[in-house]
Formats: C-alpha cells, sequence, structure tokens
C-alpha cells in the first residue's frame, strides 16, 4: 500500500502540492486525474524519492520515501512525462543500459517486458530518437519494467500521441496489472480516468475526489443538459446570469449547463432562455461525463 499523509511541496511562493492525504490500495491501475500544472508531476516525484516534501509523510510498502529510498527504487519503475531517453543510443542499447542499472538483463526480464517489447522488437537497432511518438513511448515503459518492478508509476504517458497509440498503450497496462502489478498513471485527458479502477481527481496541489469512476460519476447529483446553439457566447453569458443555474461552459461544438433545481428540465430552461431573447436552441437532459465532474468539484471548490 502507498500511504499519503498531509504531505505539501512548494517552489518558492507556489505550492505544488498542498495538504494532500491519500491511500492506494496494491495490485490496482490508480489515476491521478487533473490539468497541466494540478501538482501531478510533483505528487510522483515524492511517491518515486525524486523529491523531499517539505511536511508530511509518504510510504510505499512500508518504506519511507525519505530514509528508505533506496530500497524503493529496487523496486519502482518510474516513466517520466518527458521523453528521457538517449536519442543516440538504439532501441535494444537502451533497454541494455537500464537493465545494466539494475543489475539485470534483456535476457533475464525477456518474459516481463514481451508484452511491450514485441511492438518494438522489429526495430530493436533504430535509434531512439526515429523512433514515433508511439513507439518511444513504449520504449519507455520496456526500460521502467526492465527490472520487474512490483511498483509502476507512469506520468502522463499518453499525452502527444495519437489515438491508436493510447488506445494500445492502456491496453499494454490491463495486462500489466493482471500480473499483480500496481500501476499509477497521470492524465490530463478525462476519458481515461474510467479506464483506472479508482482515480483521484487532482487541482492546485489538492485532491477534489477519490473513489472508482463509476462512484464519482454517480456522485454528480444535479440535472446536466447539453445545449445547441448558433450564439454560444451569448448563450453562455445569459445561462450565467439565470438564477438557479449553477454552471455553463462550452463542452465541444455545444454548451453544458447544471441545474441547482432537481426538478429542471429541458422545458424550464427553454423557457428561461427565451424570456431573456436567446432561442432557437436545442436542449437535452445528458449523464455527466468526467469533464462534468471536475469542472463541478472545482467550481464549488469540493476537496477532501
Amino acid at each position: 500500500m502507498i500511504n499519503i499523509k498531509e504531505t505539501s511541496k512548494s517552489y518558492g511562493s507556489v505550492k505544488a502540492v498542498e495538504d494532500v492525504t491519500l491511500s492506494i490500495n496494491p495490485g490496482i491501475l490508480f489515476g491521478l486525474i487533473g490539468p497541466d500544472g494540478a501538482g501531478k508531476t510533483t505528487l510522483f516525484r515524492i511517491i518515486t524519492t525524486l523529491l523531499v516534501p517539505d511536511k508530511g509523510t509518504v510510504t510505499v510498502f512500508g518504506h519511507d520515501t525519505v530514509n528508505e529510498y533506496r530500497k524503493i527504487r529496487q523496486f519502482t519503475g518510474y516513466m517520466p512525462g518527458r521523453f528521457s531517453l538517449y536519442p543516440d543510443l538504439t532501441v535494444l542499447e537502451n533497454l541494455s543500459f537500464y537493465a545494466t542499472i539494475f543489475n539485470t538483463s534483456v535476457k533475464e526480464n525477456y518474459s516481463v517486458i514481451k508484452p511491450v517489447y514485441s511492438f518494438l522488437e522489429p526495430f530493436k537497432d533504430r535509434l531512439s530518437r526515429n523512433l514515433s511518438g508511439g513507439m518511444k513511448q513504449k520504449l519507455a515503459l520496456c526500460c521502467a519494467l526492465i527490472h520487474n518492478p512490483r511498483l509502476l508509476v507512469l506520468d502522463e504517458p499518453t499525452t502527444g500521441v495519437d489515438a491508436v497509440s493510447r488506445k494500445e498503450f492502456w491496453e499494454l497496462l490491463y495486462e500489466l496489472k493482471n500480473t499483480g502489478m500496481t500501476i499509477l498513471v497521470s492524465t490530463p485527458y478525462m476519458d481515461e480516468a474510467a479506464r483506472c479502477d479508482r482515480v483521484a481527481l487532482m487541482q492546485q496541489g489538492r485532491i477534489m475526489n477519490e473513489d472508482t469512476p463509476v462512484s464519482i460519476l454517480e456522485s454528480y447529483r444535479v440535472p446536466l443538459f447539453e445545449i445547441g446553439s448558433a450564439n454560444r457566447s451569448d448563450t453562455i453569458r445569459v445561462l450565467r446570469k439565470i438564477k438557479g443555474i449553477r454552471s455553463a461552459y462550452l463542452f465541444g461544438h455545444s454548451i453544458h449547463a447544471a441545474s441547482d433545481n432537481p426538478e429542471s428540465n429541458e422545458l424550464w430552461l427553454a423557457q428561461l432562455l427565451a424570456h431573456e431573447g436567446i432561442q432557437d436552441i436545442r436542449i437535452r437532459r445528458i449523464p455527466p461525463d468526467f469533464e462534468d465532474c471536475f469542472i463541478e468539484a472545482v467550481e464549488h471548490k469540493k476537496y477532501i
């Protein structure tokens, strides 16, 4: 288990992580969801012993990250958000180098990396700088796995890769989790939250919610409407002035609006908008997704 208790980390006046308390059970795929600057990378670097917290304690499988960092590094695999392997080494040379650091070899742990390395092996003699974005991510994952870690920490592993590579990457994570490995993954993509066993929503260094994906979606209790309008800017401006509308924001090519009134419906909202001169709109009530849950938590300052 990973136990984080009242942990904070600041960079000057910027509070990157603020009083975070969190427990993560072993053997699960845990997602840390939040936008850039939320504090995800800082929290992961504390867990992986690369940063010392200003206050609070973090233990990983019973080991303190400050006093027992050497033990934690022996069973932890870490993949940073930015590609950090050697661009002038080949795929196999990079992998062999990382294996040597952990006193092992590609041959010894081939079975561990095989689900990922099978995509790369045809290109094992190619320089890593000449790989595609998706292939670079797979190589970085292989290097994080080469010593068969109990804990795998992945910082925004799918950022900047195409949709197909994202899908392949998550399928690989499921295979790894099925071996009993504990996996922590951070992402700014709200749609990836549903792929995790448990998720924590993070903003401005604080945890806003932590639960299963299904429970977080079910916790969204207010009516939510999707509104199509030819003049979205005027429609949002009017919505934000209407009493009973708790939030209104652009969502793709439409507008999402949440109501404080549990009895509200499409007709009620259409009449309110028509009274303010907004007509020729399309309204339907919809279930929330993770982005709606995140916005609700941010706008109403919901922290745990």
